[in-house]
């Protein structure tokens, strides 16, 4: 039996031309990634989008459109799971009520799970300001595809 992990993404992209980062930290692990998270048993993804948004941003968001879907093998690099990512563009319902960061991992708290989020141009964005191998593919996308991305 194989295990798969679902996860959504949102790529949320501000009046400024800058996507919202979070900078996390799990059990020693630091990661950046976009905002999002796996999907719960019996969700959409479109729902399970909307929860991660409003658990981890304080926000509800409107899904926009798909923007890409993971086309590759990829191993979870938390256990044995083959990780499919879906990334959709969305747009906050009401303003962020963040305490945004300027500096990667800038936590206010300590614990064994921290969060924290900055925003970074997309005209500066590159694929090691992420983590993941799929985030790291959607940087690249986000650069050749944007279009205010000049």
């Amino acid at each position: 039996m194989y295990n798969f992990n679902v996860r959504v993404y949102g790529l949320l992209i501000n009046d400024q031309n800058q996507i919202l980062l979070s900078d996390e930290e799990e059990y020693g692990f630091r990661f950046c990634k976009f905002p999002g998270g796996g999907l719960e048993y019996g969700e959409g993804l479109i729902e399970a989008l909307r929860r991660e948004f409003i658990e981890e941003c304080n926000v509800d968001v409107d899904v926009i459109e798909h923007f890409y879907t993971t086309d590759f093998f990829i191993q979870s690099a938390f256990n044995d799971s083959q990780v499919i990512s879906v990334y959709y563009l969305v747009s906050p319902k009401s303003d962020l009520k963040l305490n945004f960061k300027n500096l990667p991992y800038d936590f206010d708290d300590a614990g064994n799970i921290l969060q924290a989020f900055r925003w970074k141009d997309l005209n500066e964005i590159a694929v090691h300001d992420v983590t993941f191998q799929t985030d790291q593919r959607v940087v690249d996308l986000l650069k050749k595809k944007w279009p205010k991305n000049l």
